[in-house]
């Protein structure tokens, strides 16, 4: 599973380069991806709503067994 959430985090990652920023994969537990934001993307007032709306949702849509993504 691994290895098809880093490749889902690729399809993101150029979008969080162009502001600044970047996401790390730090585990994965149970379904739960756990990742840190790097960067801007760490101090940025809508790193919720990327990391909700843009990152999980696409994650989710490439790794169906994912339950969700949270922010280590």
């Amino acid at each position: 599973m691994k290895e098809k959430v880093e490749k889902a985090l690729e399809k993101v990652r150029g979008y969080l380069r162009m502001e600044g920023g970047d996401v790390e994969l730090v585990d994965i537990v149970d379904g739960v991806v756990k990742v840190r934001l790097k960067g801007m993307c760490s101090s940025c007032p809508m790193s919720m709503m990327t990391l909700k709306d843009g990152i999980e949702r696409v994650v989710k849509e490439e790794v169906p067994e994912v339950v969700s993504v949270i922010q280590a």
